[in-house]
């Protein structure tokens, strides 16, 4: 032990001597490493060590091994705030509406963002639509990398903004009796980041924290299907396979060829699917996805990067919720392409029948595109939620529940 003051911080300078500079041939394993971050989430671990541990994994590599975002996301999970999981399953219960391959389990769709595009808040609307046919447990925190992100959108909504700090282990389960949409707010949710956040700041070069957010979505354990978009394409395997690893049974990870970390509308998309076979197995499968795929046209990024505040990102947000942008809007045909693709990860394009609601005309697109998808499908679906007014009345009730919930 090493006391620094009043604080005692665990002494891990054995295992830095090992990770530098040939982890390899030390033997290091993804186990130490995620113990090692462990101590940061309960403050055991000194800001010099935590820099020096941070910069390690940066400098070898070790932060974008598979196994390591695997084990040390498992690690954060765990750290997380308590959810009472079996209090939840039974409100959720009652939601739930399964269709086609789809359980009616929770879903979640989150970017890692850094991919310096700086296009609109992309997956933060598609989990939004997505909430009017699938469960949404959408992880998120304000802007990193960007002017606004997902929280930061959503706390200037209007007429009522999301009351996102609102949401905590105890109200979880009140937002999801009012709402198929749940936020869970990083800093709530995770309260031990705090300790590793200004070692971070400091530092000025991403870390494996930058890469863990999208793995540590303190529900996974009740997470069904997830889709991830990743800023560069090499990432595309190794995410892929660290959720395989985490015993994730539906994905589908994605790049835009631009490195971006959404579908893109612009040009191809790098694809990795977890597909799960008869004997439980899962595999990882590659593909390409195009706008066309969708049955769209494709749209250049100026065209969807207004790289504009929140409170001005939030009122395109709006005007798309209620149906007043046209069809073919860039934006809204991009929101569109991702919000169809993690429909059909979800499984719900896989079913014969189609009964969503008023103005569903039940022509399912049956095409199957790259991957085995129904893409178009997706997009019908994903029409649908936003001009039958679903969509908006999902982010209403729940905006109207984080407003009642105690401050």
């Amino acid at each position: 032990m090493v006391d620094q003051g009043q604080q005692a911080f665990v002494d891990i300078r054995p295992l830095l001597h090992r990770l530098w500079p040939d982890p390899a041939k030390e033997n290091v394993t993804a186990k130490e490493i995620a113990d090692a971050l462990s101590l940061i989430f309960v403050n055991k671990l000194s800001p010099v060590q935590t820099g020096s541990l941070l910069t390690a994994l940066h400098f070898t590599g070790l932060d974008r091994r598979p196994d390591v975002l695997a084990e040390a996301s498992a690690a954060m999970r765990s750290h997380a705030a308590g959810i009472d999981l079996t209090s939840l399953e039974s409100v959720i219960a009652r939601r739930r509406r399964p269709e086609g391959k789809y359980n009616g389990g929770l879903c979640d769709i989150v970017g890692t963002g850094g991919d310096s595009h700086n296009t609109f808040n992309i997956s933060t609307t598609s989990s939004i639509l997505a909430s009017s046919l699938l469960l949404l447990a959408k992880h998120g925190n304000r802007a990193s990398t960007s002017k606004s992100g997902s929280a930061d959108l959503l706390m200037n909504m209007q007429p009522k903004p999301a009351q996102l700090n609102r949401i905590n282990p105890s109200t979880i389960s009140t937002v999801y009796g009012a709402s198929n949409y749940a936020f869970l707010f990083a800093p709530v949710f995770h309260p031990g980041m705090r300790h590793v956040a200004p070692v971070r700041k400091e530092i000025g070069w991403r870390t494996i924290f930058n890469l863990l957010g999208p793995l540590s979505n303190p529900l996974s354990s009740a997470i069904e299907a997830r889709m991830l978009g990743v800023a560069r394409d090499d990432l595309g395997p190794v995410f892929a396979e660290a959720l395989r690893l985490s015993g994730a049974k539906k994905g589908l990870v994605v790049c835009g060829k631009e490195q971006l970390d959404e579908v893109s509308c612009a040009g191809p998309t790098l694809c990795w699917q977890l597909v799960e076979h008869a004997n439980g197995n899962v595999d990882v499968e590659h593909f390409t996805l195009e706008p066309a795929d969708f049955g769209l046209a494709a749209h250049p990024l100026d065209t969807v990067s207004p790289g504009k505040e929140p409170h001005e990102n939030a009122e395109i947000l709006r005007k798309l919720l209620q149906n007043e942008l046209p069809r073919d809007d860039p934006i809204l045909e991009f929101v569109l392409m991702n919000t169809a693709a993690f429909l059909v990860v979800a499984g719900v394009c896989d079913a014969d029948e189609s009964s969503m609601g008023p103005g569903d005309d039940g022509k399912i697109v049956k095409e199957a595109g790259p991957g085995g998808g129904r893409w178009k499908e997706g997009v019908r679906r994903a029409r649908w939620t936003v001009e039958s007014g679903e969509a908006w009345r999902q982010w209403s009730a729940f905006a109207e529940v984080t407003n009642s919930l105690p401050a």
